[in-house]
């Protein structure tokens, strides 16, 4: 999520504006301490322009 908000040059608060969640939950989820569910999933890709696929490629599969 983090990668994608830089490539679009956008500030926490300015993504999750677009995105319609608080910048907090945003922050949250990027860093890693917080999980979202599959609705705010779908709302941070469309706010970001991107598919859920693309903002879960690469993470770490949980223990």
């Amino acid at each position: 999520m983090r990668a994608r908000r830089n490539d679009l040059g956008w500030s926490q608060e300015k993504a999750a504006a677009e995105c319609g969640i608080h910048w907090t939950h945003l922050g949250q989820v990027e860093r890693g301490p917080r999980s979202s569910r599959i609705e705010n999933i779908l709302k941070i890709a469309r706010g970001l322009r991107t598919t859920p696929g693309a903002l879960m490629d690469g993470l770490p599969l949980p223990e």
